[in-house]
C-alpha cells in the first residue's frame, strides 16, 4: 500500500497578474519553525526574488496562526548551527528581497513569528492578532532583528517593555504605533492584503523596486545622508533614462490622469 506523501509545510504560489504567496503550512502546531522550514522559506523568498515575473509577495500562516515561533523540540538544531549563515536565514532572505513583501498576520506571531513580520515592507493584521516576543522568558538570544528593528518602529520605551516583560502588542495597538498598517476582520485578511498587493502592481515596476530599495537602505543611515542617497539615486535614474523613456512618462502620466482615481486602501 502506497505511503502518503508527506504534506508540503512551505506553500508557494504564484498568480498570473504577479502576486507570490508563501505560507507557512504547519497549522496543527501554530506554524512554529523547523531548521529545514526556515530553509524553505529562506530559498523560497530567494527565487521569488529572482523570478521576474513575481511582482510582489504575500506571507501568512495558515489555520490559527501567523507563526509561533521555532518549534522548541528541535531548539538544538536551531540554535546550534550558524545564526549568520544568511542562505538558510528567512529574515535574512527577506531583507534582501527586492519586491515588496505584505505579511497578512493572524492569530499569533510569537517571536521567530514576530520577527518574520518586521521584515515585511507592509503589515495587516487581523482583529485580535498578538505579537509576542518570547526570548527574555525562553532564554533565547534574538539573532533574527527584533532587539533592534521594534525599537525602531515603536519607539524604545515600549520595545523595552514588550521584550523585557513578553507582553503581548495587539494588533489594534500595533496601528496606533505604526507598526501594522491596517487592522481587519480575520475573514478579509487575505482580501485585503490581496487588494495592497494590486494597488502595487497597477504602479511602475522598476520604479517600485528602487522605491522599496531607497526607502529601507535610508532607514540604516541619519536623515541627512539618507537624503544625499535619494538624490544620487534619483540623478543616476534619471541621467540613465532616453528620451523614448521620458516620452512614455508623458504619456503614461496623461493616460492615468484621463482615469477615474482608485478608491483609498
Amino acid at each position: 500500500m502506497a505511503q502518503p506523501s508527506p504534506e508540503k509545510l512551505i506553500l508557494v504560489a504564484v498568480e498570473p497578474n504577479g502576486i507570490a504567496s508563501v505560507t507557512i503550512n504547519r497549522p496543527k502546531l501554530l506554524n512554529s519553525l523547523t531548521k529545514a522550514m526556515m530553509t524553505d522559506l529562506a530559498l523560497s523568498f530567494k527565487a521569488l526574488d529572482r523570478d521576474d515575473s513575481v511582482r510582489v509577495i504575500i506571507l501568512s500562516g495558515s489555520g490559527r496562526a501567523f507563526c509561533s515561533g521555532v518549534d522548541l523540540t528541535a531548539a538544538e538544531d536551531v540554535f546550534k548551527g550558524d545564526v549568520k549563515d544568511m542562505e538558510s536565514d528567512p529574515v535574512a532572505q527577506m531583507e534582501r528581497c527586492r519586491k515588496p513583501i505584505i505579511g497578512a498576520v493572524n492569530g499569533f506571531a510569537v517571536t521567530a513569528g514576530f520577527e518574520m513580520a518586521l521584515a515585511c515592507d507592509i503589515l495587516i493584521a487581523a482583529k485580535g492578532a498578538k505579537f509576542i516576543d518570547t526570548h527574555a522568558r525562553f532564554g533565547i538570544f534574538p539573532s533574527w532583528g527584533l532587539s533592534q528593528k521594534l525599537s525602531r518602529v515603536i519607539g524604545p520605551n515600549k520595545a523595552r517593555e514588550v521584550s523585557l516583560t513578553a507582553t503581548p502588542l495587539t494588533a489594534e495597538l500595533g496601528e496606533r504605533l505604526g507598526f501594522v498598517n491596517h487592522v481587519v476582520e480575520e475573514g478579509q485578511l487575505l482580501k485585503k492584503a490581496q487588494e495592497v498587493a494590486e494597488a502595487i502592481i497597477r504602479n511602475n515596476q522598476d520604479l517600485v523596486l528602487r522605491y522599496k530599495a531607497v526607502i529601507n537602505d535610508g532607514l540604516k543611515l541619519d536623515l541627512g545622508h539618507a537624503l544625499s542617497l535619494e538624490k544620487e539615486r534619483a540623478h543616476d535614474y534619471y541621467n540613465g533614462m532616453t528620451k523614448d523613456q521620458f516620452k512614455k512618462m508623458q504619456e503614461f502620466i496623461a493616460g492615468r490622469s484621463s482615469k477615474k482615481p482608485s478608491s483609498k486602501l
